[in-house]
C-alpha cells in the first residue's frame, strides 16, 4: 500500500465550527465533465437602470420610494421573511410534531447607488460605509428584547437566487439563533471551556504557520481557504485579535475588514474572469445578552464555481443523503487563488 497522501487519495475532514464532516476524493478532478453548464450571463449594466427597485428615488414593488441616496441605504424588506408582529404561539402534536412561532426583521442593505458595481468594483473606502452600516445595525437590532441573533449575508448573482443584481445584501434578525450559528455557538464554547482560548485563534495560528491555505492577510484580518471546507474555492476571513461581534470592531479594525473583502472579492473575479458569484455571510455571538467569552468573529464566503465560468458544484446524491463531498482540495484551490491575489 503506497503512503497517505491527502492530495491524492479520499479522505475525510473535520470541521471543528460545526462538529461536521467532508469527504475530498482528489482523484475525481480528473474527471470528464458532461453535466449542466450554466449560461454566462452578460454583466453589462448601467450605473442607473430605471426599472430597478433599488436604484435611487425608484419605486420598489411595496410601493415605497427609495430616497436619492448617495452611498448605503437600508430599509426593512417589503416581502421579509420573517415578521416582528408575529404572535406567540405553538402547535404541538403528540412528542413528535412541534412547530413554534418566531418573530423577527428582515432588512435589505444598498451597498451603493450604482446599479452597476459589486463588491468587487467598490472602492475600500466605499466598502468601510457599508462595514459602517453592518454594525450600526447589529446594534440596533441586537438590542431589541426578542431580538437574539442578526444575521448579516449576501446572495451574489442569479447562480446563488439573487433576484436584483444591484448591489445588495440582506439582514435577518430573530428571535431564535439559526442552525448554522447555533453549531458554531456550541463548538466554540466548548473548546473554550477546554483550552480556555479561542478556537478561531488557535487555528489561525497553526494556518499562519504552515500557511498552505493562506489566501491574504493584512494587519487585522487574514482570509484563506479552510481546511474543511466545502465549496470548491470556498474562503473564511477570521480576525487577528479575538473579539466576538462586529460592534466591537475598531476604527482601524473596520479598514482592514474593508480591503480584506475589498481582496477577496475581486480575486474571485479572476479566477474565471468573470463576476464570481457566492454566498457570504458574518458569523458572531447573538444577541440574547449572554457572555459567549469563545466566539470568535469570522465571515464565510461559498462560491459555487466548479471548474470554469458555466460549471457549477450541485450539492446533490452523496451531499443530501450522506455528507459534503469536494473534489479540487482545499491546499488546491487556496494556491489557485493565492497567486491571483493583486
Amino acid at each position: 500500500m503506497p503512503d497517505f497522501d491527502l492530495a491524492e487519495h479520499p479522505h475525510r475532514r473535520y470541521n471543528p465550527l460545526t462538529g461536521e464532516w467532508v469527504l475530498v476524493s482528489p482523484h475525481r478532478a480528473k474527471r470528464p465533465w458532461q453535466g449542466q453548464e450554466e449560461e454566462q450571463s452578460c454583466d453589462t449594466r448601467p450605473e442607473y437602470d430605471p426599472g430597478c427597485y433599488l436604484c435611487p428615488t425608484n419605486t420598489r414593488a411595496g410601493g415605497e420610494q427609495n430616497p436619492d441616496y448617495g452611498s448605503t441605504f437600508v430599509f426593512n424588506n417589503d416581502f421579509g421573511a420573517l415578521q416582528a408582529e408575529t404572535p406567540e404561539g405553538a402547535y404541538v402534536l403528540g412528542d413528535l410534531i412541534r412547530a413554534e412561532s418566531e418573530r423577527g426583521i428582515c432588512r435589505v442593505i444598498c451597498f451603493s447607488p450604482r446599479h452597476d458595481l459589486t463588491l468587487a468594483d467598490m472602492e475600500p473606502e466605499d466598502i468601510r460605509k457599508v462595514v459602517d452600516l453592518w454594525q450600526r445595525e447589529y446594534a440596533e437590532l441586537g438590542s431589541k428584547d426578542f431580538i437574539n441573533y442578526v444575521q448579516i449575508f449576501e446572495n451574489k448573482g442569479s447562480i446563488m437566487g439573487c433576484s436584483n443584481p444591484h448591489p445588495h445584501g440582506q439582514i435577518w434578525a430573530q428571535s431564535t439563533v439559526p442552525v448554522e450559528p447555533a453549531k458554531e455557538t456550541k463548538q466554540q464554547h466548548l473548546y473554550f471551556e477546554h483550552h480556555h482560548r479561542s478556537l478561531l485563534a488557535d487555528y489561525l495560528k497553526l494556518e499562519l504557520e504552515t500557511r498552505e491555505r493562506v489566501v491574504a492577510e493584512n494587519e487585522h484580518f487574514v482570509a484563506l481557504v479552510p481546511f474543511w471546507a466545502v465549496w470548491p474555492f470556498e474562503t473564511i476571513v477570521i480576525s487577528k485579535r479575538h473579539f466576538q461581534h462586529i460592534g466591537q470592531m475598531g476604527e482601524e479594525e473596520k479598514n482592514g475588514y474593508s480591503q480584506i473583502i475589498k481582496t477577496v472579492t475581486a480575486t474571485y473575479d479572476r479566477v474565471f474572469g468573470v463576476s464570481f458569484p457566492y454566498s457570504s455571510g458574518i458569523h458572531q455571538s447573538p444577541t440574547d445578552g449572554q457572555e459567549y467569552p469563545g466566539w470568535h468573529f469570522h465571515m464565510h464566503f461559498y462560491p459555487p464555481l466548479l471548474r470554469s465560468a458555466t460549471v457549477k458544484k450541485f450539492m446533490v446524491g452523496y451531499e443530501m443523503m450522506g455528507n459534503p463531498q469536494r473534489d479540487i482540495t482545499p491546499e488546491a484551490a487556496a494556491d489557485m487563488l493565492r497567486s491571483l491575489v493583486r
